[in-house]
Protein backbone atom coordinates (compact mmCIF):
# COMPACT_ATOMS: atom_id res chain seq x y z
CA UNK A 1 0.00 0.00 0.00
CA UNK A 2 1.28 3.17 -1.22
CA UNK A 3 1.71 6.34 1.32
CA UNK A 4 -0.34 8.83 0.98
CA UNK A 5 2.12 11.72 -0.21
CA UNK A 6 2.38 14.74 2.14
CA UNK A 7 1.00 18.49 0.68
CA UNK A 8 3.72 20.32 -0.27
CA UNK A 9 3.97 24.19 -0.59
CA UNK A 10 3.88 25.19 -4.53
CA UNK A 11 6.07 27.91 -4.02
CA UNK A 12 9.12 25.48 -2.98
CA UNK A 13 7.89 22.05 -3.33
CA UNK A 14 8.52 21.29 0.25
CA UNK A 15 6.20 20.11 3.13
CA UNK A 16 3.78 22.04 3.78
CA UNK A 17 4.00 21.42 7.44
CA UNK A 18 8.00 21.74 7.39
CA UNK A 19 7.60 25.01 5.68
CA UNK A 20 4.94 26.40 8.46
CA UNK A 21 7.11 25.19 10.99
CA UNK A 22 10.15 27.48 9.17
CA UNK A 23 8.11 30.20 9.20
CA UNK A 24 6.97 30.58 12.53
CA UNK A 25 10.66 29.80 13.72
CA UNK A 26 11.34 32.27 11.97
CA UNK A 27 8.43 34.62 13.66
CA UNK A 28 9.49 33.46 16.54
CA UNK A 29 13.11 34.35 16.88
CA UNK A 30 11.94 38.07 15.11
CA UNK A 31 9.56 38.44 18.09
CA UNK A 32 12.26 37.26 20.30
CA UNK A 33 14.19 40.28 19.05
CA UNK A 34 11.53 43.02 19.83
CA UNK A 35 11.00 41.80 23.13
CA UNK A 36 14.90 41.27 23.80
CA UNK A 37 15.22 45.50 22.70
CA UNK A 38 11.99 45.86 25.11
CA UNK A 39 13.32 44.12 27.91
CA UNK A 40 17.05 46.03 27.45
CA UNK A 41 15.38 49.10 27.79
CA UNK A 42 13.69 48.32 31.11
CA UNK A 43 16.86 47.27 32.50
CA UNK A 44 19.95 48.61 30.57
CA UNK A 45 19.40 52.35 31.98
CA UNK A 46 19.91 51.32 35.22
CA UNK A 47 23.85 51.34 35.72
CA UNK A 48 23.69 54.92 33.54
CA UNK A 49 21.54 57.00 35.19
CA UNK A 50 24.41 58.87 36.97
CA UNK A 51 25.92 59.85 33.54
CA UNK A 52 22.50 60.86 31.99
CA UNK A 53 21.60 63.27 35.05
CA UNK A 54 25.09 64.82 34.68
CA UNK A 55 23.57 65.75 31.08
CA UNK A 56 20.82 66.82 31.92
CA UNK A 57 21.61 68.90 35.02
CA UNK A 58 19.75 67.02 37.80
CA UNK A 59 19.65 64.45 40.39
CA UNK A 60 20.14 60.63 39.27
CA UNK A 61 16.66 59.75 41.45
CA UNK A 62 14.79 62.55 39.22
CA UNK A 63 15.22 60.87 36.09
CA UNK A 64 13.58 57.40 37.93
CA UNK A 65 10.44 59.39 36.39
CA UNK A 66 11.53 57.68 32.78
CA UNK A 67 11.51 54.10 33.93
CA UNK A 68 8.37 54.22 36.13
CA UNK A 69 6.64 56.05 33.18
CA UNK A 70 7.79 53.04 31.01
CA UNK A 71 6.88 50.48 32.79
CA UNK A 72 3.29 52.05 33.71
CA UNK A 73 2.96 52.68 30.03
CA UNK A 74 3.44 49.07 29.12
CA UNK A 75 1.00 47.70 31.81
CA UNK A 76 -2.09 50.13 30.81
CA UNK A 77 -1.84 50.09 26.57
CA UNK A 78 -0.96 46.56 26.43
CA UNK A 79 -4.62 45.91 26.92
CA UNK A 80 -5.26 47.89 23.65
CA UNK A 81 -2.84 45.70 22.33
CA UNK A 82 -5.62 42.40 21.14
CA UNK A 83 -8.13 45.18 20.01
CA UNK A 84 -5.73 46.81 17.39
CA UNK A 85 -4.46 43.42 16.29
CA UNK A 86 -8.15 41.91 15.87
CA UNK A 87 -8.92 45.38 14.24
CA UNK A 88 -5.93 46.22 11.46
CA UNK A 89 -4.48 42.28 11.48
CA UNK A 90 -0.80 41.16 13.27
CA UNK A 91 1.60 42.03 11.01
CA UNK A 92 0.27 45.92 10.60
CA UNK A 93 0.02 46.31 14.32
CA UNK A 94 3.52 44.54 15.32
CA UNK A 95 4.73 46.40 12.04
CA UNK A 96 3.97 50.38 13.07
CA UNK A 97 4.48 49.05 16.98
CA UNK A 98 8.35 48.41 15.38
CA UNK A 99 8.65 51.69 13.94
CA UNK A 100 6.59 53.52 17.18
CA UNK A 101 10.00 52.14 19.34
CA UNK A 102 12.32 52.83 17.14
CA UNK A 103 11.08 56.51 16.41
CA UNK A 104 11.32 56.80 19.88
CA UNK A 105 14.84 54.79 21.09
CA UNK A 106 15.93 58.11 18.71
CA UNK A 107 14.12 60.79 20.82
CA UNK A 108 15.26 59.15 23.76
CA UNK A 109 18.88 58.82 22.81
CA UNK A 110 18.44 62.83 21.54
CA UNK A 111 17.06 64.04 24.90
CA UNK A 112 18.35 67.26 26.18
CA UNK A 113 16.58 67.02 29.57
CA UNK A 114 14.42 65.01 32.30
CA UNK A 115 10.82 66.06 30.76
CA UNK A 116 11.67 65.26 26.71
CA UNK A 117 13.28 61.96 27.92
CA UNK A 118 9.95 61.21 30.26
CA UNK A 119 7.97 62.27 27.04
CA UNK A 120 9.84 59.66 24.66
CA UNK A 121 10.20 57.06 27.08
CA UNK A 122 6.26 56.91 27.83
CA UNK A 123 5.53 56.73 23.28
CA UNK A 124 8.40 54.12 23.82
CA UNK A 125 6.37 52.01 25.76
CA UNK A 126 3.41 52.31 23.98
CA UNK A 127 5.37 51.08 20.85
CA UNK A 128 6.68 47.86 23.27
CA UNK A 129 2.92 47.81 25.05
CA UNK A 130 1.58 46.71 21.10
CA UNK A 131 5.19 45.19 20.08
CA UNK A 132 5.74 41.74 22.59
CA UNK A 133 2.10 41.40 22.75
CA UNK A 134 0.90 41.47 19.20
CA UNK A 135 4.50 39.30 18.29
CA UNK A 136 3.05 36.64 20.11
CA UNK A 137 -0.40 36.63 18.95
CA UNK A 138 1.25 36.24 15.74
CA UNK A 139 3.75 33.42 16.61
CA UNK A 140 0.57 31.43 17.69
CA UNK A 141 -1.79 32.22 14.96
CA UNK A 142 1.39 30.60 12.57
CA UNK A 143 2.78 27.95 14.87
CA UNK A 144 0.90 24.21 14.89
CA UNK A 145 0.36 23.19 18.67
CA UNK A 146 3.65 20.25 18.62
CA UNK A 147 5.77 23.40 17.72
CA UNK A 148 4.88 25.40 20.02
CA UNK A 149 7.42 24.30 22.48
CA UNK A 150 10.50 25.63 20.42
CA UNK A 151 8.56 29.13 19.46
CA UNK A 152 7.64 29.69 22.99
CA UNK A 153 11.26 28.85 24.26
CA UNK A 154 12.58 31.34 21.58
CA UNK A 155 10.15 34.00 22.59
CA UNK A 156 10.97 33.98 26.84
CA UNK A 157 14.19 33.67 26.26
CA UNK A 158 14.73 37.28 26.23
CA UNK A 159 12.74 37.92 29.34
CA UNK A 160 15.28 35.47 31.65
CA UNK A 161 18.23 37.37 29.75
CA UNK A 162 17.55 40.89 29.23
CA UNK A 163 18.01 41.42 33.02
CA UNK A 164 21.02 39.71 33.68
CA UNK A 165 22.60 41.56 31.13
CA UNK A 166 20.96 44.84 31.28
CA UNK A 167 22.88 46.43 33.43
CA UNK A 168 26.31 45.35 32.52
CA UNK A 169 25.40 46.46 28.83
CA UNK A 170 24.14 49.80 29.89
CA UNK A 171 27.32 50.31 32.22
CA UNK A 172 29.85 49.19 29.18
CA UNK A 173 28.58 51.78 26.45
CA UNK A 174 28.25 54.71 29.14
CA UNK A 175 32.00 53.84 30.38
CA UNK A 176 33.70 53.80 27.02
CA UNK A 177 31.11 55.34 24.40
CA UNK A 178 28.17 57.48 25.97
CA UNK A 179 24.74 56.31 27.39
CA UNK A 180 22.95 57.69 24.46
CA UNK A 181 24.17 54.72 22.34
CA UNK A 182 21.96 52.77 24.90
CA UNK A 183 19.07 53.87 22.51
CA UNK A 184 20.66 54.06 19.07
CA UNK A 185 21.79 50.68 19.48
CA UNK A 186 17.44 49.91 18.71
CA UNK A 187 17.90 52.07 15.42
CA UNK A 188 19.47 49.06 13.07
CA UNK A 189 17.67 46.33 15.03
CA UNK A 190 14.22 48.19 14.91
CA UNK A 191 14.71 48.51 10.84
CA UNK A 192 15.93 45.42 10.55
CA UNK A 193 13.06 43.66 12.12
CA UNK A 194 10.17 46.09 10.59
CA UNK A 195 11.80 44.69 7.31
CA UNK A 196 11.41 41.14 8.71
CA UNK A 197 7.99 41.79 10.21
CA UNK A 198 6.71 42.76 6.61
CA UNK A 199 8.14 39.57 4.64
CA UNK A 200 7.56 37.03 7.48
CA UNK A 201 4.23 37.37 9.22
CA UNK A 202 1.16 36.55 6.93
CA UNK A 203 -1.10 39.21 6.32
CA UNK A 204 -4.37 36.98 7.29
CA UNK A 205 -7.71 37.25 7.37
CA UNK A 206 -8.15 37.51 11.17
CA UNK A 207 -9.48 41.12 11.49
CA UNK A 208 -12.65 41.95 13.37
CA UNK A 209 -14.22 45.35 13.34
CA UNK A 210 -15.22 44.84 17.00
CA UNK A 211 -16.36 48.13 18.95
CA UNK A 212 -13.59 49.31 21.73
CA UNK A 213 -14.63 48.78 24.73
CA UNK A 214 -14.09 52.56 26.25
CA UNK A 215 -14.94 51.55 29.83
CA UNK A 216 -12.94 48.62 30.05
CA UNK A 217 -10.19 50.30 29.20
CA UNK A 218 -10.34 53.22 31.47
CA UNK A 219 -11.23 50.81 34.59
CA UNK A 220 -8.39 49.29 33.58
CA UNK A 221 -6.26 51.49 33.16
CA UNK A 222 -6.49 52.54 36.17
CA UNK A 223 -6.35 48.97 37.85
CA UNK A 224 -3.10 48.75 35.77
CA UNK A 225 -1.97 52.31 37.34
CA UNK A 226 -2.60 51.73 40.80
CA UNK A 227 -1.14 48.32 40.82
CA UNK A 228 1.98 48.60 39.15
CA UNK A 229 2.98 52.10 40.66
CA UNK A 230 2.32 50.43 44.36
CA UNK A 231 4.08 47.77 43.53
CA UNK A 232 7.21 49.65 42.00
CA UNK A 233 7.12 51.80 45.52
CA UNK A 234 7.63 48.94 47.02
CA UNK A 235 11.37 48.67 45.84
CA UNK A 236 11.85 52.12 47.18
CA UNK A 237 12.98 52.52 50.88
CA UNK A 238 12.00 56.11 51.37
CA UNK A 239 8.41 55.28 50.50
CA UNK A 240 6.10 54.38 53.19
CA UNK A 241 4.89 50.62 53.47
CA UNK A 242 1.42 52.01 54.18
CA UNK A 243 1.23 54.47 50.65
CA UNK A 244 2.52 51.48 48.44
CA UNK A 245 -0.22 48.86 50.22
CA UNK A 246 -3.16 51.07 49.57
CA UNK A 247 -2.21 51.63 45.60
CA UNK A 248 -1.67 48.03 45.03
CA UNK A 249 -5.19 47.66 47.01
CA UNK A 250 -7.18 50.17 45.11
CA UNK A 251 -5.32 48.17 41.48
CA UNK A 252 -6.70 44.86 43.38
CA UNK A 253 -10.10 46.69 43.61
CA UNK A 254 -10.48 47.88 40.04
CA UNK A 255 -9.26 45.25 38.69
CA UNK A 256 -12.20 43.23 39.87
CA UNK A 257 -14.42 45.67 38.73
CA UNK A 258 -12.56 44.99 35.29
CA UNK A 259 -13.35 41.16 35.61
CA UNK A 260 -16.81 42.01 36.57
CA UNK A 261 -17.36 44.43 33.40
CA UNK A 262 -15.67 41.91 31.16
CA UNK A 263 -18.37 39.26 31.84
CA UNK A 264 -21.27 41.43 31.30
CA UNK A 265 -19.71 43.64 28.14
CA UNK A 266 -20.48 42.20 24.66
CA UNK A 267 -17.02 42.69 23.43
CA UNK A 268 -14.79 43.21 26.56
CA UNK A 269 -11.27 44.64 25.86
CA UNK A 270 -10.22 42.25 28.07
CA UNK A 271 -11.45 38.73 27.57
CA UNK A 272 -11.09 36.81 30.21
CA UNK A 273 -13.02 33.62 28.99
CA UNK A 274 -10.20 31.85 28.41
CA UNK A 275 -9.52 31.59 32.36
CA UNK A 276 -12.05 28.87 32.40
CA UNK A 277 -9.50 26.30 30.77
CA UNK A 278 -7.62 25.08 33.44
CA UNK A 279 -4.09 24.85 31.94
CA UNK A 280 -4.61 28.39 30.76
CA UNK A 281 -5.78 29.68 34.51
CA UNK A 282 -2.65 28.03 36.08
CA UNK A 283 -0.41 29.96 33.94
CA UNK A 284 -1.83 33.50 34.86
CA UNK A 285 -2.83 32.46 38.31
CA UNK A 286 0.43 30.12 40.31
CA UNK A 287 2.40 31.06 36.70
CA UNK A 288 2.50 34.76 37.76
CA UNK A 289 4.06 34.66 41.31
CA UNK A 290 6.12 32.13 39.54
CA UNK A 291 7.28 34.37 37.16
CA UNK A 292 7.81 37.12 39.62
CA UNK A 293 9.71 35.12 41.94
CA UNK A 294 11.92 33.88 39.25
CA UNK A 295 13.00 37.65 38.65
CA UNK A 296 13.93 38.08 41.65
CA UNK A 297 17.65 36.41 41.45
CA UNK A 298 18.68 39.39 39.18
CA UNK A 299 17.91 41.40 41.69
CA UNK A 300 19.13 39.82 45.12
CA UNK A 301 21.83 38.20 43.88
CA UNK A 302 23.96 41.26 42.65
CA UNK A 303 23.08 42.79 45.84
CA UNK A 304 24.32 40.13 48.16
CA UNK A 305 27.67 39.77 46.69
CA UNK A 306 28.47 43.08 46.74
CA UNK A 307 26.62 43.98 50.42
CA UNK A 308 27.41 40.97 51.93
CA UNK A 309 30.62 39.25 50.17
CA UNK A 310 32.05 42.83 49.68
CA UNK A 311 33.06 42.27 46.22
CA UNK A 312 33.15 45.31 43.52
CA UNK A 313 29.94 45.49 41.09
CA UNK A 314 31.90 44.20 38.26
CA UNK A 315 33.09 41.16 39.85
CA UNK A 316 29.30 41.05 41.15
CA UNK A 317 28.30 41.09 37.47
CA UNK A 318 30.51 38.81 36.61
CA UNK A 319 29.35 35.81 38.68
CA UNK A 320 25.63 36.28 38.31
CA UNK A 321 25.78 35.75 34.36
CA UNK A 322 26.43 32.28 35.79
CA UNK A 323 22.81 31.99 35.64
CA UNK A 324 22.89 33.20 31.77
CA UNK A 325 25.01 30.10 31.04
CA UNK A 326 22.34 28.39 33.09
CA UNK A 327 19.54 29.25 30.96
CA UNK A 328 21.65 29.43 27.66
CA UNK A 329 22.81 25.79 28.12
CA UNK A 330 19.22 24.29 29.38
CA UNK A 331 17.29 25.58 25.88
CA UNK A 332 18.34 23.02 23.50
CA UNK A 333 17.28 20.19 26.36
CA UNK A 334 13.34 22.16 27.54
CA UNK A 335 11.92 20.57 24.48
CA UNK A 336 12.89 16.91 24.92
CA UNK A 337 12.17 17.01 28.72
CA UNK A 338 9.07 18.28 28.18
CA UNK A 339 8.03 15.75 25.63
CA UNK A 340 9.44 12.88 27.19
CA UNK A 341 8.10 13.82 30.73
CA UNK A 342 5.15 16.40 30.12
CA UNK A 343 4.14 19.56 32.11
CA UNK A 344 2.63 18.39 35.10
CA UNK A 345 6.18 16.42 36.42
CA UNK A 346 8.20 19.08 35.12
CA UNK A 347 6.64 22.02 36.26
CA UNK A 348 6.26 20.17 39.90
CA UNK A 349 10.03 18.87 40.26
CA UNK A 350 12.01 21.53 38.44
CA UNK A 351 10.18 23.69 40.86
CA UNK A 352 10.95 22.41 43.89
CA UNK A 353 14.44 22.20 42.72
CA UNK A 354 14.20 25.72 41.94
CA UNK A 355 13.23 26.40 45.77
CA UNK A 356 16.08 23.92 46.64
CA UNK A 357 19.07 26.21 44.39
CA UNK A 358 16.97 29.41 46.34
CA UNK A 359 17.58 27.65 49.77
CA UNK A 360 21.34 26.77 48.68
CA UNK A 361 21.63 30.52 47.90
CA UNK A 362 20.95 31.11 51.31
CA UNK A 363 23.81 29.47 52.68
CA UNK A 364 26.80 30.96 50.33
CA UNK A 365 29.43 32.73 52.70
CA UNK A 366 32.51 34.61 51.16
CA UNK A 367 34.66 31.85 51.52
CA UNK A 368 32.10 29.73 49.68
CA UNK A 369 34.57 27.84 47.03
CA UNK A 370 33.92 29.46 43.71
CA UNK A 371 33.44 26.40 41.56
CA UNK A 372 30.57 25.06 43.90
CA UNK A 373 29.00 28.74 43.95
CA UNK A 374 28.80 28.93 40.07
CA UNK A 375 27.66 25.47 40.26
CA UNK A 376 24.80 26.38 41.79
CA UNK A 377 24.29 29.90 39.81
CA UNK A 378 24.36 27.61 36.81
CA UNK A 379 21.76 24.83 37.78
CA UNK A 380 19.61 28.03 39.34
CA UNK A 381 19.69 29.66 35.62
CA UNK A 382 19.13 25.84 34.16
CA UNK A 383 15.97 25.84 36.38
CA UNK A 384 14.65 29.35 36.11
CA UNK A 385 14.46 28.73 31.98
CA UNK A 386 12.96 25.40 32.42
CA UNK A 387 10.29 26.91 34.46
CA UNK A 388 9.67 29.90 32.74
CA UNK A 389 9.42 28.59 29.38
CA UNK A 390 6.95 25.32 30.84
CA UNK A 391 4.92 28.17 32.32
CA UNK A 392 4.47 30.33 29.33
CA UNK A 393 3.99 27.29 26.74
CA UNK A 394 1.46 25.65 28.78
CA UNK A 395 -0.94 28.90 28.93
CA UNK A 396 -1.67 28.72 25.25
CA UNK A 397 -2.01 24.22 24.48
CA UNK A 398 -5.77 24.49 25.26
CA UNK A 399 -6.73 27.51 24.23
CA UNK A 400 -8.73 27.46 20.64
CA UNK A 401 -7.88 29.68 17.97
CA UNK A 402 -10.95 32.12 18.29
CA UNK A 403 -10.17 32.54 21.95
CA UNK A 404 -6.33 32.94 21.31
CA UNK A 405 -6.67 37.26 20.88
CA UNK A 406 -8.05 37.56 24.16
CA UNK A 407 -6.04 34.94 26.03
CA UNK A 408 -2.55 36.73 24.65
CA UNK A 409 -4.09 39.90 25.26
CA UNK A 410 -4.34 38.95 29.48
CA UNK A 411 -1.46 36.59 29.53
CA UNK A 412 0.69 39.63 28.23
CA UNK A 413 -0.58 41.93 30.60
CA UNK A 414 0.05 39.82 33.69
CA UNK A 415 3.41 38.77 32.15
CA UNK A 416 4.39 42.57 32.49
CA UNK A 417 3.19 42.88 35.97
CA UNK A 418 4.70 39.95 37.37
CA UNK A 419 7.99 41.04 35.91
CA UNK A 420 7.15 44.44 37.62
CA UNK A 421 6.71 42.67 40.98
CA UNK A 422 9.95 40.55 41.04
CA UNK A 423 12.04 43.54 42.21
CA UNK A 424 9.18 44.99 44.78
CA UNK A 425 8.52 40.69 46.13
CA UNK A 426 12.45 40.41 46.27
CA UNK A 427 12.74 44.35 48.08
CA UNK A 428 9.92 43.06 50.43
CA UNK A 429 12.00 39.94 51.54
CA UNK A 430 14.47 42.04 52.33
CA UNK A 431 12.81 44.26 54.46
CA UNK A 432 11.07 41.48 56.53
CA UNK A 433 14.34 39.83 56.66
CA UNK A 434 15.92 43.16 58.55
CA UNK A 435 12.37 43.43 60.86
CA UNK A 436 13.04 39.68 61.79
CA UNK A 437 16.57 40.36 62.91
CA UNK A 438 15.95 43.62 64.23
CA UNK A 439 17.70 46.04 62.85
CA UNK A 440 16.61 49.29 60.42
CA UNK A 441 15.87 48.00 56.88
CA UNK A 442 18.36 50.86 55.72
CA UNK A 443 21.66 48.49 56.73
CA UNK A 444 21.41 45.52 55.09
CA UNK A 445 23.68 42.24 56.09
CA UNK A 446 24.39 38.76 54.81
CA UNK A 447 21.61 37.57 57.19
CA UNK A 448 19.34 39.37 55.65
CA UNK A 449 19.89 37.86 52.14
CA UNK A 450 20.14 34.88 53.62
CA UNK A 451 16.09 35.28 55.15
CA UNK A 452 15.12 36.93 52.03
CA UNK A 453 16.58 33.85 49.83
CA UNK A 454 14.86 31.42 52.07
CA UNK A 455 11.16 33.53 51.89
CA UNK A 456 12.02 33.36 48.02
CA UNK A 457 11.97 29.73 48.48
CA UNK A 458 8.56 29.10 50.52
CA UNK A 459 7.13 31.77 48.10
CA UNK A 460 8.24 29.21 45.10
CA UNK A 461 6.71 26.55 46.70
CA UNK A 462 3.30 27.85 47.24
CA UNK A 463 3.25 28.84 43.64
CA UNK A 464 2.88 25.32 42.98
CA UNK A 465 -0.53 24.70 44.07
CA UNK A 466 -1.55 25.53 40.82
CA UNK A 467 0.85 23.01 39.19
CA UNK A 468 -0.31 19.81 41.39
CA UNK A 469 -4.03 20.63 40.37
CA UNK A 470 -3.04 19.92 37.08
CA UNK A 471 -4.31 16.43 35.30
CA UNK A 472 -1.62 14.15 34.39
CA UNK A 473 -1.93 14.75 30.44
CA UNK A 474 -2.27 18.62 30.94
CA UNK A 475 -0.19 20.36 28.13
CA UNK A 476 -0.74 17.21 25.74
CA UNK A 477 -1.50 18.73 22.95
CA UNK A 478 1.57 20.81 22.48
CA UNK A 479 3.84 18.22 24.38
CA UNK A 480 3.25 14.87 22.63
CA UNK A 481 5.58 14.01 19.78
CA UNK A 482 3.77 14.23 16.01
Amino acid sequence: MLDKPKPQNPATGTPAAATMSRQSTQIALLVASAFFMEMLDGTVIVTALPEMARSFGVHPVDLTLGMTAYMLTLAVFIPLSGWFADRFGSRRTFVAALVIFTAASILCGFAQGEWSFTAARIAQGFGGSMMVPVGRLAVLRTTPKQHLIRAIAFITWPGLIAPILGPAVGGFLTTYVSWRWIFFLNIPIGLIATVLAWRLIPDGGERQRRPLDAAGFVIGAIACLAFAYGINLFGNVEVPVALASSLVAIGMVFGVVTYRHSLRHPTPLLDLSALRIQTYAMSVGGGSLMRAMIGTAPFLLPLMFQIGFGLGAFEAGLLVLAVFVGNLGIKPLTTPILRAFGFRPVLLGNGVLMALTLVGCAFLTPETPRVLLLALLVISGACRSMQFTAIATIAFADVPQDRMSGANTFFSLMFQLSLGMSVAIGALCLKLASLLLGHPSGSLTLADFKVAFLLTAVLVIISLYDSVRLPKDAGAAVSRKS
